[in-house]
């Protein structure tokens, strides 16, 4: 295989570009994840304000809460809130902890 002529008159670059490099890699895949768990977030927000009736503020308390009770990311809580709302069951001890969290509230 032959490189482009570009390519090969191209040094390495020095060990702490590539350092950098890989620095940076590192961290968008990190704020990537960020925005994903993010909008997750978000959307179990939403259905906890659609089904109800709380504010927003009270829809993220009630999902830390179940997250801390259950041992569970809030990722994970919020991904499980939203895909019950597509059908899928929700675990027992999640539901538990959503009961309690609701009633308090």
């Amino acid at each position: 295989m032959t490189l482009p002529r570009d390519r090969r008159t191209q040094p390495c670059p020095p060990q702490g570009e590539r350092e950098d490099v890989a620095r940076l890699r590192t961290e968008n895949a990190q704020l990537h994840q960020a925005v994903e768990s993010h909008a997750a977030v978000d959307q179990a927000i939403g259905v906890l304000i659609a089904l109800h009736q709380c504010s927003a503020a009270d829809g993220w308390e009630i999902l830390r809460e179940v997250s801390q009770h259950t041992n569970t990311k809030l990722r994970d809580v919020a991904e499980v809130v939203t895909g019950w709302t597509q059908g899928h069951p929700l675990p027992d001890a999640v539901r538990v902890a959503l009961e309690d969290a609701l009633r308090r509230q």
